[in-house]
């Protein structure tokens, strides 16, 4: 069996879900009677047939509402594995850092391409950030304060995952300086990101070895799914960019969060319309399951 959850940025009405059934049933799936998770938010569909024509199926039908589609089994996930910037957060840090030296148009058009599977990640990120030599240390924080906003949902979705046993992990191509305290902030296990070089108090524009990038990404997924003794089907992982690629496919459900269209190419769903609560009702989690934020 698999379940089809519809969730709405705004209101999820009856006539969406009947739309939605009917639509399944059209795609030669068996739907069965909707349940909601939340009234008038969000609700799941079981049905017997292929998923893949479930997906299609409801990605015509258009609309400000997200669907995800995947097994019942499974669904609770006990490993969560998620990118940062413009996922966790709502910045790429290393655009506002360059913001600071005057150098933000730029930098942002190389990360928006590099995001996009344009560019070399390693290469484009050596550039990106040889153009903040020079800058004092003490930046970092004032950006971070100035700057850095956690994405709507974030902490409620750690927060109930970790309640029921889930282990949480933030992995990003960013910073260090940034990714430790988001990570403390929302409530991850762990965060692993890339270390900015500074020497006497300044940035000298280079970043340690070894770079995390995708391959690193992908391997952190698998580690920390074998340290727990995890089958694919029982992990998660979201991000926004060509650089999540690889952890999106590796992952038993893998999330484009308003995603690059690489990702959402590769995705097994796609959020563009709510925020990371989604998450929560894609897993069966009701609206009174829910951690709530501090």
């Amino acid at each position: 069996m698999f379940i089809a959850t519809l969730i709405a940025a705004d209101r999820l009405a009856a006539g969406d879900i009947s739309r939605a059934r009917d639509a399944l049933a059209a795609a030669g799936t068996e739907p069965g009677e909707a349940a909601w998770l939340e009234a008038e938010k969000a609700a799941d569909i079981p049905f017997a047939g292929d998923p893949a024509a479930a997906r299609g199926a409801l990605d015509a039908l258009g609309g400000g509402t997200d669907h995800v589609v995947q097994a019942a089994e499974n669904r609770r996930k006990k490993l969560f594995v998620a990118d940062m910037d413009s996922t966790m957060i709502t910045v790429e840090c290393l655009d506002e850092l360059a913001d600071y030296a005057g150098f933000k148009d730029h930098v942002a058009a190389i990360t928006e391409r590099a995001m996009r599977g344009e560019l070399d990640f390693i290469e484009a990120l050596d550039e990106r950030v040889s153009l903040l030599k020079g800058l004092s240390s003490d930046i970092v924080t004032q950006c971070h304060e100035e700057r850095v906003r956690l994405m709507a949902g974030g902490p409620t979705l750690v927060r109930t995952m970790k309640a029921h046993g889930a282990r949480c992990v933030l992995v990003s191509g960013g910073f260090t300086l940034f990714a430790d305290r988001v990570a403390a902030d929302i409530g991850f296990d762990r965060a692993i990101a890339n270390t900015l070089v500074i020497e006497n108090g300044a940035l000298t524009g280079a970043v340690a070895r070894p770079v995390v990038d995708s391959a690193t990404k992908e391997r952190v997924l698998g580690e920390e799914s074998a340290a727990l003794g995890l089958q694919a089907a029982e992990t998660l992982a979201i991000g926004d960019g060509a650089n999540d690629l690889a952890m999106i496919r590796k992952a038993g459900l893998g999330i484009a969060y308003y995603g690059k269209p690489k990702l959402r190419e590769a995705a097994d769903a796609r959020i563009d319309h709510g925020d990371l609560t989604a998450l929560l009702y894609a897993q069966g989690y009701r609206r009174e399951d829910w951690v709530a934020e501090a």
